[in-house]
């Protein structure tokens, strides 16, 4: 591995990336979703954990959420970094709020949050290795 090509600590490279994600799954953009990840990677929540192993299975994955989305009056979120913990120079913890947005682009009362490790690559872009989601809230 060499080094990362920018400075590491970059809190608006992560906020790009994750508006990039966020753009990506809520148009059913899953080939742009992938882009974020690096493999293998690994999803977390109440419901189990999952491995992911190849970016065709988060293309897949992020390729559907639109309609779900939809299906519940949602047509986009953007990404609320709540903090950012580095954990080294090239690994970072990222608890982002996703609140939901009505098709004006208005904010409901519903949110999902969700927790990243991202690793910054050689090029210097942050990617998702693990994410831990937390799931939904009717609470703004």
């Amino acid at each position: 591995m060499g080094q990362p090509q920018s400075d590491t600590r970059n809190e608006q490279g992560l906020q790009s990336m994750l508006e990039t994600f966020a753009k990506a799954f809520t148009q059913g953009d899953g080939k742009t979703a992938a882009t974020c990840w690096e493999v293998p990677a690994l999803i977390v929540a109440d419901q189990g954990s999952k491995a992911v192993a190849t970016l065709e299975e988060v293309e897949d994955f992020f390729g559907g959420a639109a309609q779900q989305y939809k299906d519940m009056g949602v047509t986009g979120t953007r990404p609320e970094i709540q903090s950012a913990t580095w954990l080294t120079d090239r690994l970072v913890s990222v608890h982002v709020r996703w609140p939901y947005l009505d098709a004006k682009g208005q904010a409901r009362p519903e949110s999902e949050a969700s927790t990243y490790v991202m690793r910054i690559g050689d090029d210097g872009r942050p990617r998702i290795t693990v994410v831990v989601m937390m799931g939904a809230s009717k609470g703004g």
